[in-house]
């Protein structure tokens, strides 16, 4: 008998911190689970609306006193804001399932391509965590006395724990809490912005009279080839603003159906609020005559610029929650690192070109693995650069952009094969080679102006994290070829090994004779993971080595549902007809051998928990029962071979140990 097991004490506090786990099969699971337009739009375009806070800043102090130029740079950044969404709702039509960076080189280019892609767009989430909470950070003590400066990298240590923890609870609960704050940004940022814009209208045509002297003496001092290479610069410079536009594209499996058109409006929602505020912001910036302030933000600069004559209280006190939602803004933009980078990583992993652990799902059906590895890698790179924003503007938006080329030359590939068999390709074409053209530039730029600051630091992170990626490769490649070896071998003794596309083609047919069941006959239990030559190879193993002993043969399959699974109904209902497919073709076998056969299977996200749920009612139908599992033995173990493989039938001989049920290892060699 199996006992019942009580809740542990930690199990409890897992709960309490992280929350009970959710049942995969409650219909309202993934409606629970997605967001609507307006929450993706506070989750993933966080990213990059909080980039305004620095941008538009950096574009504008690097056109070096030329300031009416400002004109031309917002204008293109605000086009290129609306490109770039453009491009991406046509890879969201493309990809409806998700169409990441990842996915679309992988795809449209090549595997390799998209492995690139993906380790440059994984890297770049981790500095989105890091450069947004140490912003944060710095925002949020420059209101404090001096003295408390050096608790502030404790304190953006901490804020990256706690958005953590809120990712491990779950998607939703961790977007929901960041409503207000969003909101508060959008209503005090459009106020300021709509509020100088409509103060100075009657300006404009002296601003326009400036900008074109401003652009006759440049072109005096440079040419004219020198003032369009300022305005480029500047223009590149201000790149981080466009970072966080991939964001819904790679997160669409989080949105509520229809995806395709909740993702579209979500990408809609980000490009308008986006190029609003960064094309308002720089205006402004003209319209009140800002300059660089020591100790302060052109931002902040810029509101108090506008309030100095409102009279103390209410001019400071809306500056200072402007300022603030500004510091809080950036906490929630590095939400974004923490929704894409583990549906990045999970993705590569059900890939093989990182573990496949990390594709699995925790009870709260999250990439539990993920996050933590996106959470850790930013608090060491937080306490490496000791919060330093200044060193991580010049490591980040260099990474985002190989994403961004490599999207969009996948999407010209693509339109440019299909032309004539899709409707409009030619304005797909067009919107997407625009992309291409624009987001290519300014990587060039970017690299080259940011490389000998530092940037290079960057660009050998993403080698070696490629390399690994290609290291890992190699070894499942290995590894799957051993198993080819093993299923060779079965089907050398006359048995078929039946792939995927053949099971569901092939009908499953009863034996001529089925054999009678022997209530008193030994029983074997066989844990197998689908059918294949592992299974087949313990099944037989089983013969070898006990001969006649087992009158009855019972097999237990679980099927896992991790990150590749867990997309909808479909993908679940597919997995269980799937698995219940595999267990006929195993009970055919063993009756065609003389035996009687059973099956059990169960379906969840981890292997131990739901074969304990089986054993109970194995046991109770099967009294005198063995359980037999087999692991593959490797003939040459490498240091790869422990952190790549889960070695799960060891953790379920263990729960077997702790119940005092028998069970029987077979090792596989090949």
């Amino acid at each position: 008998m199996v006992k019942k097991q009580k809740v542990s004490l930690p199990k409890r506090i897992h709960n309490l911190v992280i929350g009970a786990g959710r049942d995969i099969f409650d219909p309202q699971v993934f409606h629970s689970l997605s967001l609507i337009a307006f929450f993706a739009w506070v989750g993933l375009g966080a990213d990059g609306l909080s980039s305004s806070s620095y941008g538009p800043e950096e574009a504008f102090l690097a056109l070096q006193g030329h300031t009416h130029l400002a004109l031309f740079v917002a204008l293109g950044s605000g086009l290129t804001v609306f490109i770039i969404s453009a491009s991406y709702s046509q890879i969201i039509e493309l990809f409806p399932t998700g169409g990441g960076g990842y996915l679309v080189a992988s795809k449209l280019l090549s595997p390799t391509a998209g492995m690139v892609s993906g380790c440059a767009l994984m890297i770049d989430y981790v500095l989105t965590i890091t450069i947004s909470i140490a912003s944060g950070a710095d925002a949020v003590f420059s209101f404090l006395p001096p003295q408390w400066l050096f608790i502030k990298l404790w304190f953006a240590t901490a804020i990256v724990i706690v958005l953590t923890v809120l990712n491990l609870r779950g998607v939703k609960e961790s977007v929901v809490p960041l409503v207000p704050i969003f909101l508060t940004f959008i209503a005090t940022h459009a106020f300021f912005i709509i509020y100088a814009l409509v103060s100075h209208a009657g300006n404009f045509p002296e601003v326009i009279a400036a900008t074109q002297t401003d652009m006759q003496q440049t072109q005096a001092q440079m040419g004219m080839w020198g003032m369009v290479f300022l305005i480029l610069r500047a223009y590149s410079m201000g790149a981080g603003t466009y970072t966080g536009i991939e964001a819904v594209s790679n997160g669409l499996p989080l949105l509520r159906e229809p995806r395709v058109k909740t993702g579209k409006r979500t990408m809609n929602y980000m490009a308008i609020s986006l190029a609003f505020t960064v094309m308002g912001l720089m205006f402004a910036y003209l319209l009140f005559k800002v300059e660089p302030h020591s100790g302060k933000t052109l931002n902040a600069v810029l509101y108090e610029s506008i309030v100095k004559d409102w009279g103390q209280g209410t001019g400071y006190t809306l500056v200072l929650v402007t300022l603030i939602s500004e510091a809080v803004l950036l906490f929630v933009a590095a939400q974004t690192g923490f929704l894409g980078g583990p549906r990045v990583l999970a993705s590569m992993a059900l890939d093989r070109w990182f573990p496949t652990k990390y594709s699995m799902l925790s009870s709260r059906l999250v990439s539990q693995k993920g996050i933590i590895l996106m959470g850790s890698t930013a608090l060491v790179t937080m306490l490496l650069t000791r919060g330093s924003v200044k060193f991580l503007v010049v490591l980040y938006s260099i990474n985002v952009f190989i994403t961004f080329f490599l999207s969009q030359l996948g999407m010209v590939r693509h339109w440019w094969i299909e032309r004539g068999k899709v409707d409009h390709w030619r304005k797909k074409l067009f919107i997407n080679g625009l992309g291409l053209f624009l987001t290519a530039f300014i990587l060039v730029t970017v690299t080259v102006i940011k490389f000998f600051e530092g940037g290079w630091i960057t660009i050998l992170i993403t080698i070696a994290l490629v390399t690994i990626a290609v290291l890992i490769k190699r070894h499942y490649r290995y590894t799957a070829k051993l198993l080819r070896r093993l299923d060779n071998l079965v089907e050398a003794a006359g048995y078929h090994i039946t792939d995927e596309s053949e099971l569901f083609a092939e009908e499953i047919k009863e034996p001529r004779k089925k054999p009678e069941f022997d209530p008193k006959g030994k029983t074997a239990v066989l844990l197998v993971n689908g059918y294949n030559g592992l299974g087949l190879h313990t099944f037989f193993n089983i013969f070898r080595l006990f001969g006649g002993t087992f009158k009855i043969f019972v097999f237990v399959q679980v099927g896992i549902i991790d990150a590749g699974t867990f997309k909808g109904v479909e993908e679940l209902e597919h997995l269980q007809k799937k698995v219940n497919k595999e267990l006929e073709l195993y009970k055919n076998l063993a009756n065609k051998e003389g035996f009687f056969a059973d099956s059990f299977s169960s379906f969840g996200i981890d292997v131990v928990e739901e074969t304990a749920k089986v054993t109970p009612m194995v046991l109770d139908r099967y009294p005198n029962a063995v359980f037999f599992g087999g692991q593959l033995v490797f003939p040459n173990p490498s240091l790869l071979t422990g952190p790549l493989h889960n070695y799960t039938i060891f953790a379920v001989q263990r729960y077997f140990y702790n119940q005092g049920i028998p069970i029987v290892m077979m090792p596989i060699r090949v």
